[in-house]
């Protein structure tokens, strides 16, 4: 014969035997004190909490031949004949697999007899919200008229699925989850009674891997029990594939620091020694959730850390900061949702993927890594303006200002803001442009014009559309933040570069692309695509060397690139002063060169 689980084995007989459930069975303990039992009662609360088992002791306490304030007794027939599984006014029933509207018949049916030995009926109706919407509405005209000698107990870990109709005819008591100490303390007496050696920190990982669910502790000590007679720390480890919180901690550290190469070897290290990629995932969120409740201030008195882990722990997080544990933990945490799907080819993928975007956020958008090679329009040297002959420059000073193109992309913004005044260039010499002070450049860029699709105002814009991804998918604003940047518009058409191949899964996917789209639209005020490129793989197109144009003059009136009344090796050309034009010339080579065009002096 099987010997009996240990969950089964240790299942609490009496009220007062239910761990850490107390407002539930004392209200349950005073309604049979006083004779207030009602017709319907609504279990609800995550598995493991003792649902099933407070509806079983019910329906004992409310059979049982004992007086009121020893119930149940589980000396009389009738708590015998239930703890040993043969009371026919029990009737079990798992929903999940009897949902059906003919089921629920077959109950309305034999509700009408009266108990064979009791005093009530007792259907428990385990996993009650896997029944259809028929079988509920044939159950809503019993609910709603019961025989008096009948009780229903309706237990489910989903209440919200359970219809409004049924659940207000219900009294409805919500089950939570235990806490640490109350699991690690029942333990404790179980392994105490079945002569098992347990260690406290073993006792406290194995309660903590039971996510406040008494019944998976308990699964958990009993598969631990088959080990041995003594249980340690390092075998509930090895049983449950889990790593000391050290390799946590040396992670994390690894991650404030900015050490890529350490981080990524430890994660394949962990992972190639057997530990499990979802539980190590799970370990280094919770050891961040320390970094972050230290440094804002709430100490260690919230962790159950020892004291030289506190150490630890307050020294990482005094030179960590506030937004990297905060995107760390956004990150990490997608990944165990990742991990949780199994759907990767390599296990440790998304914690490795993690660990890089983490780092790699903290670097500003403007001082990224040389490495990246992405190109950055903000980054380029402002070109200098050709300079006018004086007749050509008297001819447009008398005319307005032409508006700028609209859509067209400006180097110098958007609006047009911060290009040279037509009436500057005709009181300038041409010798005398290039006397303007190196250091003095083009106006701020101006933020983006509303139904106008520019590169200037895209770029102006980037941190608030970071924003608005960042409320539709905190994955996709991390994965745009590692490097990633605006670097073309083509009409409709925004071309972002990301710097490295891994961050093509992350971007690539439809739906965190149209996300991306749905915010570019709503920070732009626009209509636009995204269109994705590889850095290393990105050719500007044909509108980025639009803005520069040099060629010969086609006509002999046509205004020529360079002044040359003023020779270039700087000898006096009549009775003009030299002037210094050679600093002209080298800047716009220098421009052109960087856009892919080439500059060409007209005589």
């Amino acid at each position: 014969m099987a010997a009996q689980a240990l969950y089964l084995k240790y299942r609490p007989q009496t009220f007062e035997d239910v761990v850490a459930q107390e407002p539930i069975t004392h209200t349950l303990r005073n309604a049979l004190r006083q004779n207030k039992i009602r017709h319907a009662y609504l279990f609800t609360g995550p598995r493991g909490t003792g649902k099933t088992t407070t509806a079983r002791l019910l329906a004992k306490a409310v059979n049982c031949q004992a007086p009121e304030e020893e119930r149940p007794c589980n000396a009389c027939h009738i708590c015998v004949a239930i703890n040993e599984g043969r009371l026919l006014d029990l009737i079990e029933i798992d929903a999940a697999s009897n949902r059906g509207i003919d089921e629920i018949r077959d109950i309305r049916e034999k509700v009408a007899f009266r108990p064979n030995e009791g005093r009530f009926k007792v259907y428990v109706l385990d996993e009650a919200h896997m029944l259809t919407e028929p079988a509920f509405n044939a159950l809503l005209k019993t609910l709603e008229e019961p025989p008096p000698h009948v009780i229903f107990a309706l237990v489910t870990t989903d209440p919200h699925k359970i219809p409004a109709t049924i659940a207000s005819r219900c009294q409805r008591f919500d089950f939570k989850r235990l806490p640490l100490q109350a699991i690690v303390d029942h333990l404790a007496t179980i392994a105490e009674q079945e002569g098992v050696t347990v260690e406290p920190a073993a006792l406290e990982l194995i309660a903590r891997q039971g996510t406040g669910a008494m019944r998976d502790a308990i699964s958990l000590l009993d598969q631990l029990t088959s080990y041995g007679d003594e249980i340690t720390l390092a075998q509930v480890q090895m049983v449950l594939g889990t790593v000391a919180s050290e390799e946590a901690g040396k992670l994390v550290a690894c991650l404030a620091t900015g050490d890529l190469a350490d981080g990524l070897d430890l994660i394949n290290r962990v992972v190639s020694d057997g530990a499990d990629p979802r539980q190590f995932g799970r370990e280094v969120i919770e050891y961040l959730r320390g970094l972050l409740l230290i440094r804002e201030g709430a100490g260690v008195r919230l962790l159950n850390v020892t004291a030289e882990q506190a150490a630890e722990m307050e020294a990482l997080a005094e030179r960590t900061s506030v937004d990297l544990l905060l995107r760390a933990i956004r990150l990490f945490n997608a990944a165990a949702t990742d991990l949780r799907r199994g759907l990767q080819t390599i296990p440790q993928l998304p914690l490795e993927m993690a660990l890089v975007e983490s780092v790699l956020g903290s670097t500003p958008h403007e001082s990224r890594p040389a490495s990246t090679e992405t190109p950055v329009r903000q980054q380029e040297p402002a070109p200098v303006a050709p300079p006018k002959p004086r007749t050509e420059a008297r001819r447009v000073a008398e005319q307005p200002a032409p508006a700028p193109a609209e859509g067209r992309p400006d180097v110098y913004g958007a609006a047009g803001e911060g290009a040279p005044a037509p009436e500057a260039q005709a009181e300038v010499p041409a010798g005398e442009e290039a006397e303007k002070p190196a250091g003095t450049g083009p106006a701020p860029i101006a933020p983006s014009t509303p139904g106008v699709l520019s590169l200037a105002g895209v770029e102006a814009s980037w941190h608030r559309v970071l924003q608005a991804v960042r409320q539709r998918n905190p994955t996709a604003e991390g994965a745009l933040r590692s490097g990633c940047a605006p670097v073309e518009v083509n009409g409709s058409e925004l071309v972002v570069t990301f710097p490295y191949p891994f961050l093509r899964d992350k971007l690539g996917d439809p739906q965190r692309k149209t996300e991306i789209v749905e915010a570019l639209n709503e920070v732009l005020g626009t209509k636009c695509r995204l269109k994705l490129v590889l850095a290393s793989e990105y050719t500007p197109g044909p509108q980025e060397n639009a803005s520069l144009q040099v060629s010969a003059a086609p006509e002999a009136d046509a205004a020529p690139l360079v002044n040359t009344s003023s020779p270039l090796d700087g000898s006096p050309a009549g009775n003009e002063e030299p002037a210094n034009d050679s600093q002209v010339p080298g800047e716009i080579s220098r421009w052109a060169e960087q856009h892919g065009a080439q500059a060409k002096l007209v005589d």
